[in-house]
C-alpha cells in the first residue's frame, strides 16, 4: 500500500509516519508514503493556488490548474493511482471502506485548503469522496491522516496479531465490548468476575452480550440496521 498525499503542508501529516505502529509498517515495507504540493504546480509567477469564489462568498478556493496538473502527473505516474478527496459534503468514512480501501495498491488524498476547492477539480478526479463527521476542520490533511490510519491497520502485516482486528468497533455494527488488564483490582474497582473465571465460552458470550449493551446506549442506530439487514 502506497499513500500519496496532495497537500500544502506535508509536515502535517509526515511526522505522523515517524513513530509506533506505523513507523514499523514502513520500515517493513508493507506501507509507503509520498507528497504532492500544488503549490510546486502552479502557473501563477507568485505561485499562488487560491483565488475568490465566483459568485461571491466568503474566503477563498483552491483553484483548478494546480490540482488538475498535479493529479494528471500523478495519474500518468500510477495507473493505479485511486483518488479520495476528504470533504465535509460527503458520504461518512466507515470501517468496510477502511477494509475495503486496505486492497488497493495506491490511494491518493487530496486535502482542500481555505474554503475548498472547486468542484470542477473533484468531479473530474475523485474516485470517492468522505467526510470523517459533522464538523468543519480548517484542512482536509487530518482527515486524511484519520483514512489512512484506518486502512493501514487492515493491510496485511501492519498488525502484529491479525486477530486484534476481529473483537474491533464496528465489526458485526457492534462497539466493542468493554476490556480489563491488571490488576484485578484497584482502588475498589474490580473487573467483570466472569472474566477471571477461565471460561472461555462464556467470556465470550458475556462480551458479545455487553458488547450489544454498550451500541444500544452510544449507538442505537447500529443495532437498529443490524436488525434490518
Amino acid at each position: 500500500m502506497k499513500f500519496t498525499f496532495v497537500t500544502l503542508f506535508p509536515n502535517l501529516i509526515e511526522f505522523y509516519f515517524h513513530d509506533s505502529i506505523l513507523k514499523r509498517a514502513v520500515d517493513a515495507g508493507f506501507v509507503g508514503y509520498e507528497f504532492y504540493n500544488p503549490r510546486d504546480y502552479s502557473e501563477n509567477k507568485h505561485l499562488k493556488v487560491d483565488a475568490p469564489m465566483i459568485g461571491g462568498g466568503a474566503g477563498m478556493l483552491m483553484t483548478p490548474q494546480p490540482l488538475f496538473d498535479c493529479l494528471n502527473k500523478i495519474k500518468r505516474e500510477n495507473e493505479n493511482a485511486y483518488i479520495i478527496f476528504p470533504l465535509a459534503a460527503a458520504k461518512p468514512f466507515k470501517q468496510n471502506d477502511a477494509k475495503r480501501l486496505a486492497k488497493k495498491k495506491n490511494i491518493v488524498f487530496v486535502s482542500g485548503r481555505y474554503e475548498g476547492i472547486d468542484e470542477r477539480v473533484i468531479e473530474k478526479y475523485a474516485n470517492e469522496v468522505f467526510s470523517i463527521g459533522e464538523f468543519i476542520l480548517t484542512g482536509g490533511e487530518l482527515a486524511s491522516l484519520v483514512m489512512a490510519d484506518a486502512i493501514s491497520r487492515n493491510v496485511d502485516g501492519v498488525l502484529g496479531n491479525a486477530d486484534s482486528l476481529v473483537m474491533e468497533s464496528y465489526e458485526n455494527n457492534l462497539l466493542e465490548a468493554p476490556s480489563f488488564t491488571k490488576p484485578e483490582n484497584f482502588q475498589e474497582l474490580s473487573v467483570v468476575k466472569e472474566f477471571l473465571k477461565g471460561n472461555h465460552s462464556k467470556i465470550a458470550d458475556l462480551k458479545n452480550n455487553l458488547a450489544i449493551c454498550k451500541t444500544k446506549y452510544f449507538r442505537p442506530g447500529l443495532v437498529t440496521n443490524k436488525k434490518t439487514k
